[in-house]
């Protein structure tokens, strides 16, 4: 159920807002404020997913609701209603956060798809809130080792700035820990961190997944739907494995880059968006372009800066420290005591061929914690882990 509020002044606009929203779906739940200081009242009171301000109220404007209303609930969606005297301050409420604007009297298929888009939006931002929450506990770079330490200078140097950034590295490396730490470190790690695998996407969905699409675009497209880029817009949009991405979509990917505009499968119509693009890939990129699998136009614009993930085979020293964190990790995670390794567990550790990185070594750590004894001894590494 959607929560929405009508904040407008003129009885018989809001009258009719409120009309057309509670019979265009009954997963809406429409309430109503006759200006702006009874708006914010029920902003303070209650979790909306959108309102609808108009600009022009006595009392409190809508540019000062929707200030008042960024500071108290910084995630509700707002759309602006503007009279023709207002077209260029409806345009600068979306500098303030705004999600859109509609004018006086409101044009019913335009009003629907702007709420449609604004509530799609609103429920890819609190997916990524609920994400960001974990990130600071799920994702922390360990290790001291010369490559680790070189990538969180990098990262110190980079995070602050919106150059773009390409993350190379095998599987299992942590190139994706890379990505979010570069948008934590960065001054929009308060909007946005949104993932595309681009791997696991078929190539006949990726232009519809990252760019969004109109009703009617295709088959299943039943109705107007934003894509990433519009949910990533004032944060970080991180593709991974884009070497996997169809020639199409990079294309589109570098219109984007070039213009900060992007525009919906079906339609020619261009939004614009301001987004940071952190890509990383498992292949080598020059060869790909030169089987012409990949842009190098697109190529040059995603590595600005290069950032390559060593091996864990290529930083054994940090194997310790890793154990440690896993073992205390995956043991909070079951609710069971710590077990401790045995420094010849450990030595044995370090010893092998880690052709899986960081995923592998975690996986065998958890398996040590499941079948090794309190104390994990190198007999249990021999007999649960045997490369």
């Amino acid at each position: 159920m959607s929560k929405i509020l009508v904040i407008e002044d003129e009885a018989a606009i809001r009258r009719v807002l409120v009309k057309i929203l509670s019979e265009e779906s009954e997963t809406y739940n429409v309430e109503e404020a006759e200006d702006g200081l009874k708006g914010i009242e029920a902003i303070k009171k209650n979790d909306y997913d959108l309102v609808l301000c108009d600009i022009k109220m006595p009392k409190m404007d809508g540019v000062e609701v929707l200030e008042a209303a960024r500071k108290i609930k910084p995630e509700v969606a707002f759309i602006m209603i503007s009279g023709h005297g207002d077209l260029d301050t409806a345009v600068n409420t979306m500098r303030l956060g705004a999600f859109d604007y509609i004018s006086k009297p409101p044009d019913l298929n335009r009003l629907l798809t702007t709420v449609r888009n604004a509530l799609d939006r609103k429920e890819l931002v609190v997916e990524n809130t609920i994400l960001k929450k974990k990130v600071s506990k799920n994702y922390q770079m360990i290790g001291e080792s010369d490559g680790i330490s070189l990538i969180k200078d990098m990262i110190e140097k980079v995070a602050p700035t919106d150059a773009r950034v390409l993350i190379t590295g095998s599987n299992g490396t942590g190139k994706e820990l890379v990505a979010h730490w570069l948008h934590e470190k960065s001054p929009r790690s308060k909007a946005p961190f949104i993932e595309v695998n681009c791997a696991a996407i078929p190539s006949e969905l990726i232009e519809s997944e990252l760019f969004g699409h109109v009703k009617g675009a295709f088959t299943s497209a039943v109705k107007d739907r934003a894509g990433k880029f519009e949910a990533a817009n004032k944060g970080t949009i991180f593709l991974d494995e884009i070497g996997d991405m169809s020639l199409s979509a990079q294309a589109k990917v570098l219109r984007a880059l070039q213009e900060s505009k992007i525009s919906r499968v079906g339609t020619d119509k261009d939004i614009k968006v301001d987004v940071r693009v952190v890509a990383a890939t498992n292949k080598d990129l020059k060869k790909e372009i030169a089987d012409g699998n990949f842009r190098e136009d697109l190529y040059h614009r995603l590595a600005v800066i290069l950032i390559k993930v060593p091996s864990l085979n290529d930083r054994r020293d940090d194997i310790p420290l890793l154990i440690t964190y896993f073992a205390d990790k995956i043991g909070k995670e079951q609710g069971t005591t710590k077990k401790v390794f045995s420094e010849k567990a450990i030595s044995l550790l370090k010893s092998y061929d880690w052709t899986g990185n960081i995923r592998e070594l975690r996986n065998v750590v958890e398996r040590l914690i499941i079948l090794g004894g309190q104390e994990v001894t190198e007999e249990d590494v021999k007999l649960f882990a045997s490369k």
